[in-house]
């Protein structure tokens, strides 16, 4: 990959991204490396990583790859907003990111708060970490892990099932990583102007557990507690999972909480 030719692949659709392209053949974590060098950057910039050896999810967890079954990237993206506003920031992206992969073929949904599905297993990851800057400026680093192939052993690993999207890892990569570009720092821009209550009704077409019954899930000193049980209702303008219980509709903020449907049991 290299980001001249996704820069000109860019161009050619009509898009003039002002982001500094990285592409590294290996590291860490693309996330780590943004934020710590988070006061010295110049402009917006999105790092690739052909292989990453220790990406991150929610919550502390690793995301597991291998090299050329993913397409791994952080982009950094400084807002003019204060923090609060941040709050849809994960749900923004991924509905930047559904709807791109829909253009190319591959239609998903989305699971509240971050993951991308496709027939009910995860085929994307986002994770969004944030900083303020020396200057006062909010910065955030929106990390995503998209699964191209899914070697058996890899899957086994990871220890459930996991979506792969193999029409997608025939593209050329410079041409994908193009297309979710374009369309990311669009939703960005807007997102930095408007919030994310533009774009709820669009998450909610998507919402992969639409009036489903479902439970929210936090991890305490390694054990699992049941928050909230109840339907589904989608999200609401700022984000938050509405949530119909026996005591009435509620909404959830994200945090380190996790959606499960009602049925399964972990």
């Amino acid at each position: 990959m290299q980001g001249a030719a996704i820069l000109a692949l860019c161009a050619a659709a009509g898009s003039s991204p002002a982001v500094a392209i990285e592409v590294v053949d290996e590291t860490g974590s693309t996330n780590a490396d943004l934020l710590a060098r988070i006061d010295t950057l110049p402009a917006p910039t999105l790092r690739i990583a052909l292989q990453q050896t220790a990406g991150r999810g929610r919550a502390g967890r690793s995301w597991l790859s291998e090299r050329g079954s993913a397409l791994m990237f952080s982009l950094a993206w400084k807002f003019t907003g204060p923090l609060a506003r941040l709050a849809g920031l994960p749900l923004a992206v991924g509905v930047s990111l559904a709807e791109t992969l829909a253009e190319l073929g591959l239609p998903v949904q989305l699971k509240w708060p971050n993951d991308v599905q496709r027939d009910g297993a995860k085929l994307a990851g986002i994770l969004v970490e944030t900083r303020t800057a020396v200057d006062g400026a909010t910065w955030a680093v929106i990390g995503a892990g998209i699964n191209l192939v899914m070697p058996d052993h890899l899957e086994e690993q990871i220890g459930r099932q996991v979506a792969s999207a193999p029409w997608l890892a025939q593209m050329d990569r410079n041409a994908l990583m193009a297309a979710l570009l374009t369309r990311l720092t669009d939703t960005l821009t807007a997102f930095d102007a408007h919030g994310f209550a533009p774009l709820a009704a669009r998450w909610n077409r998507l919402h992969a557990h639409q009036g489903e019954l479902v439970r929210i899930l936090e991890q305490r000193d390694g054990e699992t507690v049941e928050l909230h049980a109840g339907r589904a209702a989608g999200v609401d303008d700022s984000g938050r999972l509405l949530l119909d219980t026996d005591q009435g509709r509620i909404a959830v903020l994200s945090g380190d909480v996790s959606l499960r449907p009602a049925h399964v049991v972990q």
